[in-house]
């Protein structure tokens, strides 16, 4: 009886744990992706070495990061892009093909300068601008989506 006792007096302590642990031991992962337009309403897109198809510049959000911050970072590593104005929020997607907790922020930049073209490096192996109408054929289907989403109007999607 004792013994019963004990267990139910430990109970909402256990379940409290319990639920912390849960919480915290699964963590969420988010990214970060710009739909960068030029004077001439070409979108820049990159293609990678480890991954196939073009895409948008971006990557994940480092721990005391702020969106913008890493949304900074990626298109001056990827794109020597340098962010001149306030991005505009184009949405948050869950992106279900890398984990049932990973999240992408996509941005749509106006505002920026790119003073000299990357050079391919081991991660970035291709980039361009390109119009809306002549995208590389190869240009995944969620740069499509998001693409035409910002730019044509088509409705949000809210997975990637």
């Amino acid at each position: 009886m004792a013994i019963e006792a004990l267990r139910r007096a430990m109970e909402p302590a256990v379940r409290r744990f319990l639920h912390s642990y849960w919480r915290f031991s699964r963590g969420l992962t988010l990214g970060v992706r710009g739909i960068v337009i030029d004077g001439q309403g070409r979108v820049f897109l990159i293609r990678h070495s480890y991954v196939a198809g073009w895409h948008l510049p971006g990557g994940g959000v480092e721990a005391g990061e702020t969106v913008l911050t890493a949304l900074a970072r990626e298109l001056a590593e990827e794109g020597n892009i340098v962010v001149t104005e306030t991005p505009r929020l184009h949405g948050v997607f869950f992106n279900s093909r890398v984990s049932q907790r990973d999240h992408v922020v996509v941005f749509v930049v106006h505002g920026f300068r790119q003073d000299s073209l990357p050079e391919p490096n081991h991660e970035i192996i291709e980039h361009g601008f390109f119009a809306v109408d002549t995208l590389p054929k190869t240009t995944a289907p969620s740069t499509r989506r998001r693409i035409a989403e910002a730019l044509q109007g088509a409705p949000i999607v809210d997975r990637w």
